[in-house]
């Protein structure tokens, strides 16, 4: 059913996005640039599965030229409740292939269709849009490494038979760091799951794709956008138009997390928040909370009830209905009122990280959090939970120097000893100060960027050029 029909003589962009706010946000970020800058409408195909009000809201506050239309429910109760999110996307993207066909079929008879453009995971849906003759794009949300990931894996795949982790040697991609195989993307762990045909069926179908826009830009990744940029022949086009990130005008604050900031010296508060998907352990939670106690520093903290099974928990819905607090130390809360402010399952993340107090972020290494921190110049403790965030901290520790990272036990914990010498170091030592210095220097870099003669705004022109000229 639609949200909205808009018959426009405008050329016309079909997005369609996996579940989450995660990968809505990045794409709003896009259809609102095509729309306000280079003349476009759009329509967002969503899954009415997974739809939520707080989509609904966001979706309904876009640009009036961008329209929603929800796709019929996809049938998925044959899928154990324990699989994992890339083997429930996988199966919710091959089963909508008749869906979006009809879709498609609708907006090229009532509109100036110029492009079909998915998520990653819609790799396997260009095929449909190939055989409308429809134009058909990839807008990959995460970054330049991850892609070339994407692109290698495939030949390791078939040249090897052990558990990456268990590989000898790191696995080289061409402008990057060397990439050990205990950090690769998390879906390709388990050679012998669901998940990992998924993924690699999903890489493979990039390649079908007529050119790939990527969520990043030169300065952040400047061996491995060259790479991509030399390998022209071995893969579709690439557009680096990034960062696209969200304003924040738009966040609600019904806790008053900006009050509470304005109380704070500035650059003195580390915001901790792991994401719209990422989950602790209860052991984990509780070492957090000692940790951030003992480092003596201000904090602000997202917290979610834990999970000590499933690390992505919250990635279909943030909301709970028990009260986070209620995982936390006995009197933490109390012990810290002067200090610290605990917030449950959300908090707007925009307004806090570009406010002057905020002085570093504990991040799980999402992109769109990492985009958002650098767009305002504040250094990052890594804390990689799932899917591409280990890669996403290697790059940003070793490669981009504007993140630490702790040192966790074999199993996984972080204890609290080590919270809070992390803590300490990216607020007052040696390590923090060059990782804020280089944070800033690429804040500014992503604006340039973006502006009128930057890269990204060129490469963004170049492709929204290709649209019009398809449909002329």
């Amino acid at each position: 059913m639609e949200k909205e029909t808009k018959v426009t003589e405008l050329p016309h962009i079909v997005f369609l996005t996996s579940p989450g706010m995660g990968h809505l946000i990045p794409f709003a970020e896009l259809a609102t640039r095509l729309a306000c800058h280079h003349g476009f409408s759009a329509t967002f195909l969503t899954f009415t599965n997974f739809s939520s009000p707080r989509q609904s809201n966001f979706l309904a506050t876009l640009h009036p030229n961008i329209s929603t239309v929800y796709l019929p429910f996809i049938p998925l109760d044959d899928i154990p409740n324990n699989a994992h999110l890339v083997t429930i996307l996988g199966t919710l993207f091959t089963r909508s292939v008749p869906h979006v066909r009809d879709a498609l079929v609708s907006l090229k008879q009532r509109t100036r269709l110029a492009a079909f453009v998915p998520d990653l995971f819609g790799s396997n849906l260009l095929p449909v849009a190939k055989e409308l003759s429809v134009p058909h794009y990839i807008f990959f949300s995460c970054n330049c490494m991850v892609l070339l990931f994407f692109f290698h894996f495939p030949s390791l795949h078939t040249t090897t038979t052990c558990e990456y982790r268990d590989l000898p040697e790191p696995f080289h991609l061409p402008g990057c760091l060397p990439l050990p195989g205990k950090d690769f993307i998390e879906p390709v762990m388990d050679r012998k799951s669901d998940t990992y045909s998924w993924t690699l069926q999903v890489m493979r179908g990039h390649t079908s794709a007529q050119g790939i826009l990527v969520n990043s830009f030169e300065t952040l990744e400047p061996g491995a956008s060259k790479a991509l940029q030399n390998e022209e022949e071995k893969h579709p086009p690439i557009y680096l138009v990034g960062p696209l990130i969200r304003s924040g005008l738009d966040e609600a604050d019904e806790l008053g997390c900006v009050e509470w900031l304005d109380q704070q010296p500035n650059c003195s508060v580390l915001f901790v928040s792991f994401g719209s998907g990422g989950t602790l352990s209860m052991k984990q939670t509780t070492e957090l909370a000692f940790g951030l106690e003992a480092s003596g520093h201000r904090f602000l903290w997202v917290v979610r009830c834990p999970n000590d099974s499933d690390k992505s928990a919250t990635y279909f819905n943030v909301e709970s209905p028990d009260d986070p607090q209620n995982y936390l130390p006995e009197s933490f809360v109390n012990r810290n009122k002067n200090k610290g402010m605990v917030v449950p399952s959300w908090a707007p993340q925009v307004k806090v990280l570009s406010h002057k107090a905020t002085g570093g972020f504990l991040s799980h290494c999402g992109w769109n959090s990492t985009l958002e921190s650098v767009g305002h110049g504040v250094p990052l403790i890594a804390w990689p939970l799932y899917a591409e965030q280990r890669m996403n901290a290697l790059m940003l520790v070793d490669g981009a120097g504007i993140a630490v990272r702790p040192v966790a036990l074999e199993d996984g914990v972080v204890e609290r000893g080590e919270v809070a010498r992390i803590v300490c170091e990216l607020m007052d030592g040696e390590r923090g100060k060059v990782a804020r210095c280089k944070v800033k220097e690429l804040q500014e870099a992503g604006i340039s960027a973006l502006s009128p003669e930057g890269p990204s705004h060129l490469a963004l022109t170049k492709v929204a050029n290709q649209w019009k000229v398809a449909i002329n």
